[in-house]
């Protein structure tokens, strides 16, 4: 997300950082720069002249004159003014009534509702420990109610079944109903949406939220869309008195306009980010470290938190211990690094989160995701004997392996002198080595990365 305004933005205030001394001139050409960014970006147009004009009002005061770095004052404002118009950070949902509490999801179709429904059940599961009971109003959409119910069980979620053939407002009385004999702490209510904002919806959707009486109104809205975005979020406030937001699709390539335009449309916090179509894939909104995105400064903290909550802790733990008693990395070791990249979203979604100095010069945009899924497929295709030893891999074996996975040798020699290059480093980290090695490399990681890619510069 934001790669385009990312770009952009880095070009118009790049020319700023390290000048001594800011201009009326100088300050009026970046913004003229900015605000055209951030229109190609579909931001509203509103948005873009009320943070402009902060902006400009802001980098000619004393905030900036006085500053020893004027140039990265100016970066500092651009970045406070982003989390001003973003708002405040996500707070979570609000769960403080007697249960069940009633959260209704609205929002254009497509815009990722039944996914999101499952997103959020599986953070109340996992997270505060809730009962929750999810339930489709959406009688139009084929197989909507199925793919709610799939997605239920996916997460531990109950599901309410109802005939496709009964009013909406009827099926969200009864689950509120269900929700409340059968002890669920939750129940999320996923409505039906069309391609455009209509008046039938409007009325079905008031209907349905005058019914059940949600606590949490929240308007889930696809990163992706621009300026319909905007106004969908305009007539749904208007329709519920919306209490938060979720932008979907975050992860995309999205022109991030929908971020920095609907927060301020509709005066309500954004709460989550949806960056994937996993159902763990639901990010706390904190508008800051969005702002240092926009910016190419990278967001380190949700990455450290994201690998905190993602990566199989026992399993990392295990891996360590292996090592410290002098055990070998071999390559079931690999396979296990390769499958805690996807379960964190892929290498592109890690390298999203890092600054762009950090990225590699080919850029997280032209990463083949593929090539991990291919390294686990030849691996895959091993003996248990060849993954422990993977010396006794010979010309013949090699063939055998690529043949079983459908890849060629050298993929397999690729693959192999991967191997062998992390296994040294693992070596080197035996006995409290990691401190001499860092220092060695001068803080740079030895080789490639994990599958084969460039190391990053």
């Amino acid at each position: 997300m934001f790669d385009t305004l990312t770009e952009r933005l880095s070009q118009a205030v790049g020319a700023l950082r390290g000048r001594g001394r800011l201009t009326e001139d100088n300050v009026a050409d970046t913004l003229r720069q900015v605000r055209m960014a951030l229109l190609e970006a579909d931001v509203a147009v509103p948005v873009v002249k009320a943070f402009t004009d902060a902006v400009k009002a802001r980098a000619l005061g004393e905030e900036v004159t006085r500053s020893l770095t004027p140039g990265q004052a100016f970066i500092k404002i651009i970045h406070d003014e982003l989390v001003r118009v973003m708002g405040e950070p996500g707070q979570g949902l609000n769960l403080r009534a007697q249960p069940p509490v009633v959260i209704l999801l609205a929002g254009l179709q497509g815009a990722g509702k039944t996914t999101t429904a499952a997103k959020l059940a599986r953070q109340l599961i996992e997270g505060r420990k809730k009962r929750v009971l999810l339930s489709s109003t959406d009688v139009y959409r084929p197989a909507a109610m199925t793919q709610l119910e799939r997605l239920a069980g996916q997460v531990g979620a109950d599901y309410f079944a109802a005939d496709a053939a009964t009013a909406p407002v009827e099926i969200a009385k009864a689950a509120v109903q269900h929700a409340r004999r059968h002890g669920h702490d939750v129940l999320i209510v996923d409505t039906a949406g069309r391609l455009h904002v209509d008046a039938e919806m409007m009325d079905e959707v008031r209907a349905v939220d005058a019914a059940i009486a949600p606590l949490e109104r929240l308007f889930i809205v696809d990163s992706m869309a621009g300026q319909d975005a905007v106004n969908a979020a305009r007539a749904f406030d208007a329709a519920l008195e919306l209490t938060g937001v979720i932008l979907t699709k975050a992860d995309g390539d999205a022109r991030g306009g929908a971020a920095l335009s609907v927060r301020h449309v509709t005066g309500k916090p954004i709460l989550f980010l949806g960056v994937g179509e996993k159902t763990e894939a639901l990010e706390t909104f904190h508008p800051e470290r969005v702002a240092s995105r926009i910016l190419g400064m990278g967001d380190v903290v949700s990455l450290v938190e994201q690998v905190q909550s993602q990566v199989d802790q026992e399993k990392a733990q295990k891996l360590a211990a292996k090592l410290t008693r002098g055990g070998g990395f071999d390559l079931n070791d690999l396979r296990e690094q390769f499958q805690q990249f996807q379960a964190m979203g892929g290498l592109g979604a890690i390298m999203d989160k890092l600054p762009a100095g950090m990225l590699p010069a080919a850029g997280a945009g032209q990463v083949d995701e593929r090539q991990i899924r291919r390294q686990i497929a030849i691996i895959d295709s091993m003996t248990p004997g060849e993954r422990r030893r993977p010396g006794t891999i010979d010309g013949s074996r090699k063939r055998r392996i690529a043949a079983g996975s459908g890849a060629q040798v050298q993929d397999v020699n690729r693959l192999l002198k991967q191997f062998t290059e992390m296994e040294r480093m693992m070596k080197k980290l035996k006995g409290g080595g990691l401190r001499k090695l860092m220092r060695g490399l001068g803080g740079r990681p030895p080789g490639g990365m994990p599958g084969g890619f460039p190391r990053p510069r």
